[in-house]
């Protein structure tokens, strides 16, 4: 006796046609299923991060304005120190110049930094050439 004619007879085994069918379209399903769990996920996140960015600028501005507060209060505690009131206020302004001069010099020496991308420029023109060098063998063998 063989192992089709004990487990299974011959007829109820599917062709290979059909076996090939069906697992195209379970792969088909289980790669649109994978697909959707994908758009799924990232629309979540990209909510989670929208949102996050929104708080992140709220916060933001709230410290701009609050900023305001505490550079006026730094002043008027200059006054306390017996200063006179525009000299106190002067005080402030030169401290924020200062800071300013300062951040743009740290971001000028940052910008001078930044460098083309050669390696990736470097790679890109060397597949642009082993691309045209493919072509041309190839167009070249076909006309022999």
């Amino acid at each position: 006796m063989t192992v089709n004619e004990t487990s299974h007879p011959a007829s109820d085994q599917p062709s290979i046609g059909a076996l090939v069918a069906d697992a195209h379209s379970n792969l088909t399903a289980l790669l649109h299923g994978e697909i959707e769990l994908a758009k799924l996920e990232v629309k979540s996140a990209a909510k989670n991060a929208g949102t996050g960015v929104g708080m992140f600028v709220g916060a933001a501005v709230i410290l701009v304005f609050s900023l305001t507060f505490g550079l006026i209060a730094l002043a008027e505690g200059l006054v306390a120190l017996h200063l006179w009131r525009w000299v106190a206020y002067l005080i402030v302004f030169g401290f924020l110049v200062l800071l300013a001069l300062i951040l743009v010099a740290m971001g000028v020496r940052k910008v001078k930094r930044v460098k083309a991308p050669q390696r990736t420029i470097d790679t890109a023109k060397a597949s642009v050439e082993s691309i045209r060098s493919a072509t041309s063998h190839a167009s070249g063998s076909h006309r022999a």
